[in-house]
């Protein structure tokens, strides 16, 4: 299925200590540096307002990263909360959590780690942040399954009250991590194109 309210309208890669924004980089970092001072310099260079961020485990701040940075100069602002969802996936789920999370119950367990042992925590920070109340769901799969997501999010489109859905794969395991997140619209303008799962593909091996 393939709605043709469903476009995609925005897309935001974030691999290798580099940001891409609709296939242009517009931000890198010194490559060698670990993922934790890679995150904390993204921070500052695309959002540095919003403490919160520094409590959250890396998957988190992964997604909501790169929802900051495809959502500016967007036009999601014109939405209703309830008219914008989510729909995420990776492959490791919130294992790079779980298992710091499991070496604390070793002597107390820390239950600020404990709030992020659910990979679909990631959503509830993009949420928070940006005001969205719209459907959303959190798939984990061996790969970024664009006939899953490109079906999945068109139907929503076609059946429910979005108008704006955020489409991604936001995976880490230690110091390994990829993000790829799209903007998909129900108009077509700029560079959208029709969401399809040949199109994700694309977009996504851009990088």
């Amino acid at each position: 299925m393939n709605s043709e309210l469903a476009h995609i309208t925005g897309s935001v890669i974030i691999s290798q200590n580099k940001v891409y924004k609709d296939g242009e980089l517009i931000w890198e970092h010194d490559p060698k540096a670990e993922i934790s001072v890679f995150m904390r310099a993204a921070y500052d260079q695309f959002s540095g307002q919003y403490p919160k961020f520094h409590k959250m485990d890396a998957l988190s701040k992964l997604g909501w990263l790169a929802a900051e940075v495809l959502v500016k100069d967007s036009d999601i602002a014109t939405c209703k909360p309830e008219e914008v969802g989510l729909l995420l996936s990776n492959r490791s789920s919130s294992l790079d959590t779980d298992v710091r999370y499991f070496e604390t119950v070793k002597e107390f367990a820390s239950p600020a780690l404990f709030v992020y042992t659910l990979p679909n925590i990631v959503m509830g920070e993009i949420s928070i942040r940006h005001g969205f109340k719209g459907e959303n769901t959190f798939f984990v799969s061996d790969s970024f399954d664009a006939d899953l997501m490109s079906n999945y999010a068109s139907q929503l489109m076609a059946t429910t009250s979005l108008k704006r859905c955020l489409v991604g794969w936001v995976e880490v395991m230690e110091q390994q991590y990829e993000v790829t997140m799209f903007l998909i619209g129900d108009k077509a303008h700029g560079l959208a194109q029709p969401l399809t799962a040949k199109a994700l593909t694309s977009l996504y091996h851009n990088k």
